[in-house]
């Protein structure tokens, strides 16, 4: 889970995509060694996409800052976001991924720790949650435990699908959200 980025410099060689991005998610053998792509931006994009989940001129959540956070911001920006809320338990993660997205699409990535949710402006938003908190087998926790969170799910995707069932998406149905698990992704 926490090698993405960490990955690259084994490589022999690495797919554009993946390095714009910085991570890397699957790994194929060649020749002279390993080949890195990064697969969660297009499963994502096609997931949004099935589920109806708009993101052009949209406001949008990402919950972790991570090598899938990474992806998907690029996925959110690319998509058209019209601002897209980074929250992180370390808001110095949080800070650089907002500044390389900022880089790349304006000024579009808000930086904000975990706790600092209530910063974001009442309303529903599609929240992205891209940590490993609620993975297997430590299923009943979830990045941000307090209710009130989810009154600004409008969707929620939790990139884990093991298990199936995330305490995160039980907590986006107690408010009424949709919510959908990384499966197709």
């Amino acid at each position: 889970v926490p090698y993405k980025c960490d990955v690259i410099e084994y490589l022999a060689e690495i797919d554009p995509l993946a390095e714009k991005i910085g991570a890397v998610n699957t790994l194929v053998r060649t020749g002279n060694g390993y080949k890195g792509y990064n697969t969660d931006i297009i499963g994502l994009g096609r997931q949004l996409d099935e589920e109806n989940i708009i993101i052009k001129d949209r406001e949008v959540i990402i919950l972790g800052a991570g090598g899938a956070a990474k992806a998907i911001a690029y996925l959110c920006g690319d998509k058209g976001a019209k601002r897209i809320y980074i929250l992180n338990r370390n808001r110095d993660n949080a800070e650089a991924l907002a500044g390389e997205i900022n880089s790349y699409f304006g000024a579009i990535g808000v930086p904000l720790s975990l706790d600092e949710y209530r910063k974001i402006p009442a309303g529903k938003y599609p929240v992205i949650q891209t940590t490993s908190v609620g993975l297997y087998p430590d299923t009943e926790k979830a990045a941000i435990m307090d209710s009130e969170f989810y009154e600004y799910v409008e969707a929620g995707v939790d990139i884990i699908f093991n298990p199936e069932d995330t305490l995160f998406m039980r907590k986006c149905r107690m408010a009424g959200a949709n919510a959908y698990n990384g499966l197709k992704m």
